[in-house]
């Protein structure tokens, strides 16, 4: 129930708020449920752990600073027109072309032995998975419209409803083979940096969210992006390292 609550918020953020700042805050629930585990399981968080919440928290919050305040595109008719782009039918084309070398030639021979495969693969599915997202919440307020373009607004949020759910399917089948060959810490950590990386370009490339955006604003959630991967990834790989305050107090032993 809490994790369909999750993707209900998600899916309300993505059509409220530019996808720049929705997807790396997404981030947030991996130190919330590290410290809510710590005290309610009594699961150990080591020095690290605790900075790389530090970490999430402060980049989190540079992220909101220095994100765009409005969205690029807020109807139907400006969603159709960026998708018949030429320049993001050529980045879907691109992506088509990298996930069908990686799924059926790349996969099955270095898939077991090579991460960055499978988190290849999910991650350019996020292309199709983030975007259609928005592109159902604005297709979505058209829909019960009396008007002309209610029924073009129904056939356009049917397709990429069909193209969200077979995004979904194909990530959550090669992150289960994933979780089946490599310590899932270590996934998740890079999963999270290079899905979102691929997320936000490809949302950049369809919305356009970063027209608006200044050099001292870019720079900023650049920063902000970076301190929240170094956060997740001292979180979650660095979780089973037994190192804790109490051993920078303990003296050097030298032996001659």
């Amino acid at each position: 129930m809490t994790v369909a609550l999750g993707q209900i918020g998600n899916f309300l953020a993505y059509t409220a708020v530019p996808t720049v700042l929705v997807t790396p805050l997404g981030a947030l629930g991996v130190p919330f449920g590290s410290i809510l585990a710590s005290y309610l399981l009594k699961e150990k968080l080591n020095i690290l752990g605790k900075l790389g919440c530090l970490l999430s928290c402060a980049g989190s919050v540079v992220l909101i600073i220095h994100s765009p305040k409005s969205e690029s595109v807020t109807t139907q008719a400006e969603l159709e027109e960026k998708l018949t782009n030429p320049v993001f039918v050529g980045y879907l084309c691109i992506v088509l072309l990298m996930l069908l070398l990686l799924i059926f030639w790349i996969a099955p021979a270095h898939g077991p032995t090579n991460i960055m495969v499978y988190i290849s693969i999910c991650s350019l599915l996020g292309s199709f998975t983030v975007p259609s997202t928005k592109g159902i919440g604005l297709a979505a307020q058209d829909i019960f419209h009396n008007n002309p373009s209610s029924q073009r607004a129904l056939y356009l949020c049917l397709v990429l409803l069909a193209v969200l759910g077979c995004s979904i399917i194909i990530q959550f089948r090669y992150i289960n083979k994933a979780l089946e060959c490599f310590d899932s810490s270590v996934f998740g950590a890079i999963y999270y940096v290079v899905f979102t990386t691929l997320v936000l370009l490809a949302s950049a490339i369809l919305f356009r969210e970063w027209s608006n955006v200044g050099v001292v604003d870019f720079l900023g959630m650049a920063c902000g992006f970076t301190t929240v991967s170094i956060g997740i990834v001292l979180i979650q790989v660095f979780k089973e390292f037994n190192f804790n305050i109490g051993d920078l107090n303990k003296p050097n032993m030298k032996t001659d």
